[in-house]
């Protein structure tokens, strides 16, 4: 089974001048075949994300006479900025909205759907987007298509939509970062039409905005602060849209506070990122993936931070702009295919070489750690592997009696090394077990490019214990990712691929259909759309894992595990107790690991030689 959403990386999208103007050509075509009588050029089976969708192809045919001059453009722009002006521009309240701080205002707002008090919740959003679309307009649109008196009534329009967002209603009611973010740039971008002293109030409103309730405010994931997604660091669809609505923020403004929030939040992204584009995780989305709406982020903040955030698996099914399940083009985010036009940063498509504390990356493997350094995800011979579940406990590690040992109790120590074509890296973490005893977990991560050798050594343990080394969960088909419960993996020890009890919510079995997302959100509290997936995946008991027993030839001391994702031939180590360390031994390298109290500064100590 293929996951829906995450196809192709999003720099193979043709993005040439000709390629564009293709894209405008065909919204044209539609746009013309579309338009009703009054002017809408809303899609037939548009009911929801209504209120900027006719607002926004308009945008885009603005854009393509620019370009193009075509005279049929004209006479289909005039008709539908007046269909809005007549039919989408709302100034009485929304039955049921709960966000007002002001009744009554008369401030125009955009609705999510038309219907009184059906869906009130979505307003905001859909004016963000309405004055983004309406800012295009303004920003693209010359004399010859919108004259003084209109171009007056749609600043007015746009002042009124900034005003009944950050006075009317409490600012970002849905706590998602993207949404806050596009507000603040919509602010900047219609300041520029204001006459004073509108317009510097209004830039120095929106720059107010953002350093007070949005950066005051961002999360703490995996060593970055980043801006906060539905109640989360970090969502895989939302994430690459803020970071292009700082990209864009940092266009039209040159306030260096978005440029330096956009490079972090892009290292970040970097780090968690697969080598194949793969990711999954997220408190509102765990699978579904942006397309065109991430291009001007990842674009502009890859070629900044020298990364190649492109390799980044879009919906390649909205590459271009929005569509209904017909294919048929929706306005609705139309304001980012605009600014993608616009921008002309080339992509940057070779992977930053620079030690990242949280990745592991070289070739065609990589591993992606959390903030506690185990493995959030491994990819290697084109398969992902997500942590295991034990007992409601998720990671990769030595479990005994039942017990993971991932979770630290003190400082996690990191060091990297790379020696001719291999990339290593050991972290030393302290780990306390059922029986109270301190312990250190050595884990050695060593990769050619093509395999990964995973050596986790710590103090002996009691009973049975065997290493949790990941759940085979998704493989690389071409251009799509398509499920899949096996992975080319070989162990020192026995190796074990186990499958929980079936039929169970909170028990994850990789053979059956139910995606990672679903399960996740069946396990949240709150209804699908709303429910917190990467909170519903905690709850999870147990799942498909893979277990390696102990290598039956480790030093008396210790339990050593060893692992290899991909690779061939054949697969016994051997490991040997020195004054100095661990000796490792593979086919391919020799490492010493140092002892766990590492070098006098107390950093962990690491050799490997090919």
């Amino acid at each position: 089974m293929r996951l829906p959403h995450q196809r192709g990386p999003l720099h193979d999208l043709p993005s040439a001048p000709e390629d564009y103007d293709a894209v405008l050509a065909d919204v044209t075509e539609q746009a013309l075949a579309r338009l009703t009588p009054e002017g809408g050029l809303e899609h037939p089976d548009c009911a929801d994300d209504i209120g900027d969708t006719s607002l926004g192809v308009t945008a885009l045919l603005v854009l393509a006479h620019t370009r193009t001059k075509d005279p049929r453009l004209p006479r289909a722009v005039l008709d539908s900025l007046r269909f809005h002006l007549r039919e989408r521009v709302y100034t009485r309240d929304n039955p049921g909205y709960p966000n007002l701080r002001v009744r009554d205002s008369g401030l125009p707002y955009a609705r999510y759907v038309l219907e009184p008090g059906a869906h009130p919740i979505g307003d905001w959003p859909s004016t963000v987007w309405a004055l983004l679309q309406l800012v295009n307009v303004l920003e693209t649109a010359d004399g010859d298509l919108v004259d003084d008196g209109l171009r007056a009534e749609l600043v007015a329009l746009g002042h009124g939509y900034w005003r009944w967002l950050t006075e009317a209603t409490f600012f970002n009611p849905q706590e998602a970062g993207n949404q806050a973010i596009g507000c603040v740039v919509g602010g900047l971008m219609l300041a520029r039409h204001l006459p004073d002293p509108d317009g510097p109030e209004v830039r120095r409103a929106a720059l107010t905005l953002y350093e007070e309730r949005i950066r005051a405010h961002r999360v703490s994931d995996r060593g970055a602060l980043l801006p906060p997604e539905h109640g989360g660091a970090y969502d895989n669809n939302y994430g690459p849209i803020s970071l292009s609505f700082l990209a864009q923020a940092h266009r039209v403004s040159g306030e260096e506070v978005f440029a330096e929030d956009g490079d972090a939040l892009a290292r970040y992204l970097d780090a968690r990122l697969t080598t194949g584009g793969f990711d999954v995780g997220g408190p509102r989305y765990s699978e579904q993936h942006s397309g065109f709406e991430a291009v001007l982020g990842l674009r502009w903040f890859g070629h900044r931070i020298g990364a190649d955030l492109g390799r980044y698996r879009g919906d390649t099914r909205w590459g271009r702009h929005a569509v209904k399940a017909d294919g048929g083009v929706d306005g609705h985010f139309a304001f980012m295919l605009v600014w993608q036009i616009q921008d002309t940063t080339p992509w940057h498509r070779t992977p930053s070489r620079n030690p990242v504390r949280h990745q592991l990356r070289s070739g065609s493997v990589s591993v992606a750690f959390d903030s506690r350094m185990t493995p959030s995800l491994v990819e290697a011979a084109g398969t992902y592997l997500l942590p295991a579940a034990v007992d409601r406990q998720h990671g990769f590690g030595p479990v005994v009696d039942g017990f993971l040992l991932c979770r630290p109790m003190g400082e996690v120590r990191v060091r990297d090394v790379r020696a001719g074509s291999l990339t290593a890296k050991l972290v030393t973490k302290p780990v306390v077990g059922r029986d109270q005893v301190l312990r250190h977990v050595r884990s050695l991560y060593v990769t050619d490019g093509t395999a990964l050798w995973t050596a986790v050594a710590v103090e002996r343990l009691p009973g049975t214990p065997y290493l949790l080394a990941g759940l085979p969960y998704a493989a690389d088909d071409g251009d799509r990712v398509r499920r899949t419960a096996s992975a080319p993996v070989t162990a020192a020890g026995e190796l074990r691929l186990t499958h929980p009890e079936s039929g169970r919510p909170d028990h994850f079995d990789a053979r059956a259909e139910t995606t990672q997302e679903q399960a996740a959100f069946a396990l949240a509290a709150d209804p699908r759309g709303y429910g917190n997936p990467d909170e519903g995946w905690r709850h999870l008991l147990a799942s498909t894992a893979l277990e390696a027993s102990p290598a039956p030839e480790a030093p008396a001391a210790l339990h050593v595990f060893a692992v290899r994702y991909g690779g061939l031939g054949q697969f016994e180590p051997e490991f040997e107790q020195t004054r100095k360390g661990l000796r490792v031994r593979t086919e391919s390298f020799t490492a010493l690991i140092g002892d766990p109290a590492g070098d006098p500064a107390g950093e962990p100590e690491l050799t490997v030689e090919e």
